[in-house]
């Protein structure tokens, strides 16, 4: 019962992100704004945190497998990832490089407080 329960609520999130996505045409994912609905309800305590724990923690002992699919669906787009390989490597270097300064920066500023 506990997992019926924990899979209905990240269901749910999941519908109503869907749903504010659809409604609204934003270019967020409505997946996205799901997630973003069971965190906030989850840090409110509007939802329990011990109702969906059961259904994230499987959900997250089998994420491997969850990635399956992406995985060979990006088989289908292997000649356009080729054709724009410099760009994703520019941006995956400069994207870490962003993180990895600002990091530095709220660390440096957070020790010298």
């Amino acid at each position: 019962m506990a997992y019926l329960r924990s899979f209905l609520i990240i269901f749910v999130c999941l519908m109503i992100g869907k749903g504010i996505q659809h409604f609204s045409g934003i270019a967020i994912p409505g997946s996205i704004i799901g997630m973003l609905l069971l965190f906030v309800s989850l840090s409110t305590g509007l939802i329990p945190a011990h109702w969906a724990q059961p259904g994230c923690h499987l959900l997250i002992k089998h994420m491997a497998l969850l990635f399956v699919p992406v995985g060979v669906g990006l088989i289908n787009y292997l000649d356009l990832i080729q054709n724009n390989s410099l760009i994703i490597l520019l941006s995956t270097i400069g994207s870490s490089v962003v993180v990895f300064v600002v990091i530095g920066i709220a660390t440096h500023y957070k020790e010298q407080q």
